[in-house]
């Protein structure tokens, strides 16, 4: 499931993070990329090394979190520290899979979601969409600023070639409690559901027999 969610940073929000970017240092995005993915990677990554610019990643990271559409899609078990990447003109990120296992916030974790939120307005540069490859071809997000895609980490994707002006980015990834992708769509429309049948009706018996069926599935499928 790709799914975009609007409104994860608020304008005020958005404004400091940038704010701050404009003062950090940004070093080659090489240095976390996998052997291959350094073929085809050219972009920089924010600096984690200064208090203030870890307050920008921590900002994005409680944002994220916060947030209940992606508490429902990705039911998260871990969620990696974000990386904050920049794009200048001539910039790109190939073709590439994330890799499959990466350094969490307490040792090794499993990628099961690939998250990408958006910090400036698509109106700011030229060129630099997302695109993700799935069964129905390939996908293009250039989202508002303040939004973000969630995509499998299974999936092929890149970031095309910037043109003018600057890309700014954070991309981070998860390990759910539900392994299987299909597994994570169906608990999401379920759940999807169930609570606008609540909002409507309230508890009635049939938001108990959908809440039971949504109970169960995540108890066959979670891995805690």
């Amino acid at each position: 499931m790709i799914l975009c969610i609007g409104n994860v940073l608020s304008g005020e929000e958005l404004q400091q993070i940038v704010g701050q970017l404009d003062k950090e240092t940004f070093v080659d995005g090489k240095l976390t990329a996998g052997w291959h993915a350094k073929l085809v990677k050219n972009n920089t990554q924010l600096k984690s090394d200064t208090e203030s610019a870890r307050g920008a990643i921590d900002s994005v990271s409680r944002a994220i979190a916060r947030n209940n559409v992606f508490q429902m899609a990705a039911r998260p078990k871990i969620v990696r520290p974000p990386l904050i990447a920049r794009y200048a003109p001539g910039m790109s990120y190939g073709s590439h899979v994330d890799n499959t296992i990466m350094s969490g916030p307490n040792g090794p974790m499993r990628t099961d979601i690939s998250v990408t939120l958006f910090l400036n307005e698509p109106s700011e540069y030229a060129g630099g969409e997302l695109v993700i490859e799935d069964s129905r071809g390939q996908q293009a997000f250039k989202l508002p600023a303040g939004s973000m895609a969630i995509y499998p980490s299974t999936n092929l994707h890149r970031v095309e070639e910037l043109t003018e002006g600057v890309r700014l980015v954070a991309v981070t990834w998860v390990q759910s409690l539900v392994r299987d992708a299909n597994d994570r769509e169906v608990l999401f429309e379920l759940d999807t559901v169930r609570q606008s049948l609540f909002k409507q009706s309230g508890k009635t018996r049939d938001f108990d027999i959908l809440s039971k069926a949504f109970a169960n599935l995540m108890r066959k499928w979670a891995e805690v």
